[in-house]
């Protein structure tokens, strides 16, 4: 490509990113008003159930007056649930991340609830739309990589932690080549209001920084680490650490998480940029004090000057479609681990294990490397 292309293109990068993110300097939602009336009054609710977050189900909902649909998320009122819905409420202003629209305070079966009401989230997750297309390559993955870590730097420039990156909680607003892609699910979230201030265990498997495996105390590092995770199966299909002891955290994982332990196999990397992998390598930087900010990702030139990067194809769509049976199942497993995740306890995971599995991606990995919420019903009170 010719210099004068070349610097125009970035010209280009660096400004619809620097335009994204002034769109939202500054701007701070209003403080959050609950309402204490039925939300009965004002939405009618489905029976269909879009997903299950952390701490609560999601479902359908229309709104009365304008017929728009949104989607339910029903929490036990306690602190852990108005700390997650005040940190995304602060945070749902950023064109990437899911918007809240209301909260209900409610009581259903003398029980105290929370009713978020947030956008419909209608495009599905975001690797279930790679695994839809025809045709994949690194140019798209900088583009959509650009999007999440718009998501993150607003959150951190707010001092919030989201510590729950992961694909299933990227989605799209809509169907079809307009939809847009936005982070969802606080219920990790947490305020940091200085360095090394985040002690918790918490995390999901393949997504967890080294740090959070042991005793040290951690930071917004931990989402840097997951970013680098995430853009490792973007452009591949699979993830860069594996368990081999059919635990979403084994001794061994443990072991090539802190060691920061991870290839970029051939055929899937052949082709993949030099500028990507020694990102990658930034953001999977066991020692967080070395790791890249977000403020150092997101001024990275294969994030920055996305529309300058090389259009190859990858292998991701087709390692995802191989991999389409196993996929779900991981995700399932995950899901149903994470009420167990808050505790640091490694018995009783049992998440697919993508190194003891008999799918063909497995095998080719092998050989090269020889609820409890009650349904909400009309009858919901303001008791």
């Amino acid at each position: 490509m010719p210099s004068s292309t070349m610097t125009s293109t970035a010209i280009r990068g660096f400004q619809t990113i620097n335009k994204l993110l002034m769109s939202v300097v500054g701007q701070t939602r209003n403080h959050l008003q609950m309402k204490s009336s039925p939300l009965t009054e004002d939405y009618s609710i489905s029976t269909n159930v879009l997903g299950l977050g952390i701490n609560g189900k999601v479902v359908e909902c229309t709104e009365k007056k304008s017929g728009n649909k949104y989607a339910l998320k029903v929490l036990k009122d306690n602190s852990k649930a108005r700390r997650e819905i005040d940190l995304h409420w602060r945070a749902s202003n950023c064109k990437h991340i899911v918007q809240i629209k209301d909260v209900y305070e409610n009581t259903y079966n003398g029980q105290k609830c929370l009713l978020v009401v947030m956008e419909c989230m209608e495009g599905g997750e975001l690797f279930q739309r790679i695994q839809e297309k025809q045709a994949f390559n690194e140019r798209e993955a900088a583009e959509l990589m650009k999007d999440i870590c718009i998501a993150v730097k607003y959150l951190h420039d707010l001092n919030i932690a989201h510590r729950d990156l992961k694909p299933e909680n990227l989605l799209y607003s809509s169907k079809g080549n307009f939809g847009i892609l936005k982070l969802t699910d606080f219920g990790f979230a947490k305020e940091t209001l200085s360095r090394d201030t985040l002690q918790t265990p918490c995390y999901t498997p393949y997504y967890v920084a080294p740090e959070v495996l042991g005793p040290e105390k951690y930071d917004k590092c931990c989402d840097i680490w997951s970013l680098g995770v995430i853009m490792y199966i973007l452009l591949c299909g699979f993830p860069p650490f594996y368990s081999n002891h059919g635990l979403a955290i084994s001794p061994g994982m443990k072991k090539r998480i802190r060691s920061g332990q991870y290839e970029f196999p051939k055929p899937e990397w052949a082709n993949v940029s030099q500028d990507a992998k020694d990102l990658i390598r930034g953001m999977l930087k066991t020692d967080p004090q070395e790791r890249l900010s977000i403020d150092e990702v997101i001024k990275n030139k294969w994030i920055a000057q996305y529309t300058a990067v090389p259009q190859t194809p990858l292998l991701t769509s087709q390692v995802l479609k191989e991999e389409n049976e196993q996929w779900p199942d991981v995700q399932q497993e995950m899901s149903l681990a994470l009420k167990e995740m808050r505790v640091d306890n490694e018995s009783g995971f049992t998440v697919k294990n993508p190194t003891t599995s008999n799918s063909s991606l497995a095998k080719k990995r092998r050989n090269k490397q020889d609820a409890n919420i009650p349904p909400i019903k009309e009858q919901m009170s303001t008791e």
